[in-house]
């Protein structure tokens, strides 16, 4: 969850800002199993626009921010009143941001989280083009501007975040009548899954994108054997490399880290001190390369980490950690998800065997190091283990697809006897940004399948033959386009 890693690093890929422009494609009517026209679903889609400014502002506690064009939908950003605790919601109300990208009311709609900041640009999600359908997107709590004034922090938990979004849907399911589908990346996809967990009754499917499980906070030996098989021995042994040479090369290095921190105003207070960011960012560098990278990148590690300019270590590192990532500029951003990584989700610890124990000064650090010290902070153990047991004995319609290299899916969610309609699958090679059109062939039909059959939008011809299934809209380049943030939290 750090910039690299760190279940903050994240816990993305799936999270990232999209660009504003572009033009988005009607349904194809064929793949649905309808007969309407190009013409009669862009007169429906004009008709239910007309008014739907008007019919999402009715909604009691629901103000509008701005709207945005976009060809082919509208785009609403909005402020929806919540309560600061859903089991006392007498006790005080906040503004919770969320986005509606409107196509028509007669199509599924989309229930989408990144589990951080909402962005306030038009973008839509794989499930969404999948079933050409409408998208309402949450900003978690506790992220800024969603934040308490003043914040009581023990009101960020996944059962509040879980309440919030069955409260948004409440509202709009008079207006969105159709199915809807939640999903997410990273920590959204954790949420979609804790979501579903405590509101099973409200989705008609699930669709979660590279969601880390840590059942057992203190059980973390999955991820060491990860990191001794991914990708190549030779790759493996560059990174391995270098974030040795870094350490070994301590002195040297933190002294233009404390240039880099002067000129650019960072400070330390959080993390307690400059040594213990830059130990902190050197560790993320491995995790972070497999999170973000694929195989194919390894060229640009360099070959001799021995014989490798300061400057080149220096450079490695930064592009994949980030050198400001554990100061206090850094981690502002990112204290719910840190607080949340030591009270509920956990996080984990990896061994670095390849290091010598003498370079290592603090080791891979826990949360409470990087949440300010007056906010209090207790760890649930039985948090994760309550949703993982609901998920192998009651997942119903649910969808989890994980990235062969990416770290975050060495503690996957499984499936037990319980589960019905529900699946696991790894798409060959990917990183944290894996998707259903990364799966294997039968696997990618069969998900696309089961997700436009969840939607109510599967033709019979789909529904007879899996491998007839494709996305109801076509790829956008602008719409679709997700730009990765280097950040190391799920």
């Amino acid at each position: 969850m750090r910039k690299t890693l760190r279940w903050l690093l994240s816990l993305v890929v799936l999270t990232g800002t999209v660009s504003t422009a572009g033009a988005a494609t009607a349904a194809q009517p064929e793949a649905t199993g309808t007969s309407t026209s190009a013409s009669a679903t862009n007169s429906t889609t004009a008709d239910t626009a007309a008014d739907i400014k008007d019919r999402l502002l009715a909604i009691p506690g629901m103000s509008l921010v701005e709207e945005k064009p976009y060809t082919g939908y509208r785009f609403f950003v909005l402020n929806y009143t919540q309560p600061i605790d859903h089991r006392h919601p007498s006790k005080g109300t906040f503004q919770q941001r969320i986005t509606v990208l409107h196509k028509d009311t007669a199509r599924p709609a989309v229930f989408y989280t990144g589990g951080y900041n909402v962005s306030t640009a038009p973008s839509r999600r794989e499930p969404t083009q999948i079933v050409d359908g409408n998208q309402i997107s949450m900003e978690y709590r506790f992220f800024t501007p969603s934040r308490p004034d003043p914040a009581d922090w023990s009101k960020l938990d996944i059962w509040q975040a879980a309440s919030d979004q069955h409260r948004i849907f409440k509202a709009l399911k008079p207006i969105y009548d159709k199915k809807w589908i939640s999903t997410g990346g990273s920590k959204g996809g954790m949420t979609a899954t804790y979501y579903e967990r405590f509101y099973p009754r409200d989705m008609d499917g699930v669709v979660a994108y590279v969601a880390p499980n840590d059942v057992v906070n203190k059980e973390d030996s999955a991820y060491d054997r990860f990191f001794a098989t991914v990708g190549t021995k030779e790759c493996r042994d560059r990174l391995n490399a270098v974030q040795r040479e870094a350490l070994v090369r301590r002195d040297s290095l933190e002294k233009r880290y404390q240039e880099y921190a002067a000129a650019e105003g960072l400070t330390f207070n959080t993390i307690g001190s400059l040594d213990r960011a830059y130990e902190a960012v050197v560790l993320d560098y491995v995790w972070g390369f497999w999170q973000y990278s694929l195989l194919g990148d390894c060229d640009t590690i360099p070959a001799d980490a021995a014989t490798a300019t300061d400057d080149e270590i220096w450079t490695s590192i930064d592009t994949i950690s980030g050198f400001s990532a554990y100061a206090d500029q850094g981690l502002e951003q990112y204290t719910p998800y840190y607080y949340q990584a030591g009270t509920q989700l956990g996080a984990p610890t990896i061994k670095f065997p390849h290091v010598e124990s003498k370079l290592i000064r603090y080791g891979y650090q826990p949360p409470r190091n990087f949440v300010p010290r007056d906010i209090p902070m207790k760890f649930q153990p039985s948090a994760m283990r309550d949703i993982d047991t609901w998920v192998k004995h009651n997942a119903r319609q649910m969808l989890f697809v994980y990235g062969q290299n990416d770290p975050w899916g060495a503690e996957p969610f499984r499936l037990g006897k319980g589960a019905r309609d529900s699946y696991v699958f790894t798409a060959p090679g990917a990183n944290h940004g894996a998707r259903v059109t990364g799966l294997v062939a039968d696997e990618q039909e069969l998900a696309t399948a089961r997700i436009l059959k969840w939607a109510g939008v599967a033709s019979a011809a789909v529904q007879a033959d899996p491998s007839k299934a494709k996305p109801l809209a076509k790829y956008d380049a602008k719409l679709d386009k997700r730009k990765v943030e280097r950040q190391l939290r799920p």
